[in-house]
């Protein structure tokens, strides 16, 4: 049974990303399919989803999208996608990755042979969003056989008869990364490769940093407005801290960190501090006990101790062991 592909429609981008009309067009569907992202009511667009949506009012360039970790790449290109009813097709790179894994293969189905298409293909072929997370960590040869793609050549798939699937003309590729893809200087991101200059020469370049203060102060006032304003602001400024130790940026004291937090992590505390406010009542402290449970855990020994001493300064009222 084929697969029925929607109609493509346009969407003022100013009103599906804002609420505010801008006269600029970006197209999309009408409807949501079996692989458009959930949209989440209480995400914020902060001021680096421009240039993402720029990319989608333009011609169907590749994409890559790079920053540190927890800065919610992925999450800001599917929640752009689910506005636009986009069907997404995710996949993550690894250095054990091949390029069959993105393409399909043969399987058996019914007792005879069929082939199962992979990712790619269905995006090509359905026009949907082609999404390759952690694009550097993958071999760069492998890397490397996407560049017909890239330029817009059609996909031969010589495991289903030398099929050729013609890119749709909604076909989106986009590659997310924690670095550019000139490999890591910082340390930060074990197993990243350098990946071919001719490869990176066919993206188009975004980089995403932390939503600023403001926008997840806002963010914390939807997911957690029993905590006083003050605290959120605290916490958010905590939360800067962590990262600035994490990504080992001048004039940040103390020691690196291996953990830092992401806006879902952030978020997590917040929610987990207002669940544990009962604890107080037992000498607990909620803030410093949500805190292990949304990132302390996941660090080290000497991290967790670090984090809770920064905590200490940041919340001199409200936290302690």
């Amino acid at each position: 049974m084929q697969d029925i592909i929607p109609a493509p429609v346009d969407f003022d981008a100013g009103a599906v990303f804002s609420g505010s009309p801008s006269g600029r067009i970006v197209r999309g569907y009408e409807n949501p399919g079996p692989h458009t992202p959930v949209p989440e009511s209480d995400y914020v667009f902060h001021e680096a989803s421009r240039d993402v949506v720029v990319w989608f009012m333009a011609e169907a360039e590749p994409l890559y999208v790079f920053g540190p970790t927890g800065s919610g790449k992925t999450s800001l290109v599917k929640q752009l996608a689910a506005r636009l009813n986009y069907p997404v097709f995710e996949i993550t790179g690894h250095a054990r990755l091949e390029f069959p894994d993105l393409v399909g293969h043969l399987t058996v189905r019914g007792g005879t042979m069929a082939f199962e298409y992979g990712p790619l293909a269905l995006a090509m072929k359905q026009g949907g969003l082609f999404l390759l997370n952690e694009i550097d960590l993958l071999e760069p040869a492998t890397a490397a056989g996407l560049n017909g793609i890239l330029d817009g050549s059609p996909l031969c798939i010589p495991e289903n008869g030398g099929e050729l699937v013609a890119p749709h003309p909604m076909f989106r590729f986009v590659a997310t990364a924690n670095t550019n893809g000139g490999s890591d200087e910082t340390g930060l991101y074990q197993g990243t490769l350098r990946q071919n200059l001719a490869l990176l020469d066919r993206f188009w370049l975004c980089e995403l940093g932390y939503p600023a203060p403001e926008a997840e102060q806002r963010l914390l006032e939807s997911a957690a407005p029993q905590l006083p304003e003050d605290v959120r602001s605290r916490m958010v400024d905590y939360a800067n801290e962590i990262r600035r130790l994490f990504l080992g940026e001048s004039g940040s004291e103390g020691q690196a960190l291996e953990v830092t937090f992401s806006t879902r992590t952030l978020l997590r505390w917040a929610r987990l501090a207002v669940r544990f406010q009962p604890l107080a009542l037992q000498g607990v402290q909620p803030l410093a006990y949500a805190l292990d449970r949304a990132l302390g855990f996941k660090a080290t020994r000497e991290s967790r101790a670090a984090l809770h001493e920064i905590a200490q300064r940041v919340f001199p009222q409200a936290t302690g062991d």
